[in-house]
């Protein structure tokens, strides 16, 4: 189901960004161009990773950038973003980030849904696999359904 989600114009191949920060900022404003948050929400992304540190990088080479659901989000949405060259945040354990998935969830019940969908694929290790090798929206498809 999370193709419901990811649409054409919220996904972008072979992106390019050098800091955690403009890898979050490219992320939410895929998002934000779409309408479905407000710039507020962006900020807030980048303002819970200077707080909390690298915790968004919940697997090896895979982020998940997101805030606290709030009035910014105006529709729950999911962005993705593979990296031309990988970037580190800081993780010991999971650098460096090539993945990424932007979250904003309007309430906590659509925030946790969107992340338990997000985990079943990200729990199957040839799903993960392609994603890292994936540069077209067609194959993208095929991979998250």
């Amino acid at each position: 189901m999370l193709e419901k989600y990811l649409t054409r114009n919220l996904v972008v191949f072979n992106a390019t960004a050098s800091t955690p920060e403009e890898v979050i900022r490219l992320a939410g404003n895929l998002l934000l161009d779409e309408g479905k948050i407000k710039q507020e929400y962006v900020d807030a992304m980048i303002e819970s990773y200077h707080k909390l540190g690298s915790y968004i990088v919940i697997a090896p080479h895979i982020a998940m950038p997101h805030a606290r659901p709030s009035q910014y989000v105006n529709e729950k949405s999911i962005s993705f973003i593979k990296l031309k060259t990988p970037v580190k945040f800081n993780s010991k354990k999971n650098d460096p980030v090539k993945i990424v998935f932007a979250l904003a969830g309007k309430d906590d019940e659509s925030h946790l849904g969107m992340i338990k969908e997000l985990a079943e694929l990200l729990t199957n290790p040839e799903k993960v696999e392609k994603l890292t090798y994936v540069n077209n929206y067609q194959n993208f498809l095929k991979i998250i359904s």
